[in-house]
């Protein structure tokens, strides 16, 4: 081997044995994965329904199956109900979190270490083994078939008072002392200081948030009786009868202008959001 080849042949050997095209080979797999599910849907909502098996080029395109879709449920009302249920739940995890979260961080009293030990087993207990004493107690409240019932069990969030406690830890003391001595009271404090440093981490904890609960099926199913309080998820099932036959390209038209706002919102902010992430798991 000649002098001039042994650094082709040592870029060689180290492109193999680097295994990063490995890892972009696997990430690329798993989005193509990813999207399939989503691509059908969208080819078998916007084409008549003799066209959901079959890939036809110069296929039709139509709107009638959101129409029908639409028509088939009162989408309107289920959309209000997901809207206010996301944003209630929110608002008050927010609340929650925060305030239990800033007392962790900086406030010594007895029982604190327990107390904490305690939320963080909520986040080894899986919602689902909860379902029945969930629905005992909300029927004993008489809160059966309302929007407060499915949102009550995730007022609390372990996740977010775990997160945001350890955000405000990493946040100097110093500035805590400082604004003291301005004369800033605990909630002026925290209000003033600890909030703004965190808002990237709000921000993050509020995509995982959202999304979860403007997804969740099971307890708003058990949950809820009538038009009034069921979410989008739920109302998504009148399409699940076998009765009349299953059309996907009504399913996929209803499911696809239930994903629609998530969707929208993701690729609106995406940018923010992947930021927020990154912020959060730096501190």
């Amino acid at each position: 081997m000649t002098v001039a080849s042994r650094p082709a042949e040592r870029a060689r050997r180290l492109a193999y044995n680097d295994p990063t095209w490995l890892d972009a080979a696997a990430a690329w797999l798993l989005a193509l994965l990813w999207i399939l599910p989503l691509l059908y849907a969208v080819w078998t909502a916007f084409h008549p329904g003799e066209f959901s098996t079959r890939f036809v080029l110069l296929a039709p395109l139509t709107l009638d199956n959101f129409r029908r879709a639409w028509d088939a449920a009162p989408f309107a009302r289920y959309f209000l109900n997901t809207a206010l249920l996301v944003a209630m739940i929110l608002a008050v995890q927010l609340v929650l979190a925060t305030l239990a979260a800033y007392a962790f961080a900086r406030f010594a009293f007895r029982g604190k270490n327990l107390a904490f030990a305690l939320v963080l087993v909520q986040l080894m207990i899986m919602p689902d083994i909860l379902l029945v004493e969930n629905y005992k107690t909300m029927s004993q409240l008489g809160l059966v078939d309302t929007l407060v019932a499915i949102g009550l069990p995730y007022f609390a969030s372990a996740f977010a008072i775990f997160l945001l406690r350890q955000t405000f830890m990493g946040i100097p003391k110093e500035l805590d002392e400082a604004a003291r001595v301005e004369g800033a009271s605990a909630m002026q404090v925290l209000w003033r200081v600890y909030v703004p440093l965190a808002r990237p981490v709000y921000t993050a904890f509020a995509l995982v948030s959202v999304s979860f609960h403007w997804n969740n099926f099971l307890w708003p199913l058990i949950i809820t009786n009538s038009v009034k309080a069921r979410p989008l998820t739920v109302g998504l099932q009148v399409f699940s009868s076998v009765d009349q036959g299953v059309d996907w390209s009504v399913i996929t038209a209803a499911t696809l202008m239930t994903a629609a706002p998530l969707l929208v919102g993701f690729l609106l902010f995406q940018r923010q959001f992947v930021q927020s992430f990154m912020r959060a798991g730096i501190k």
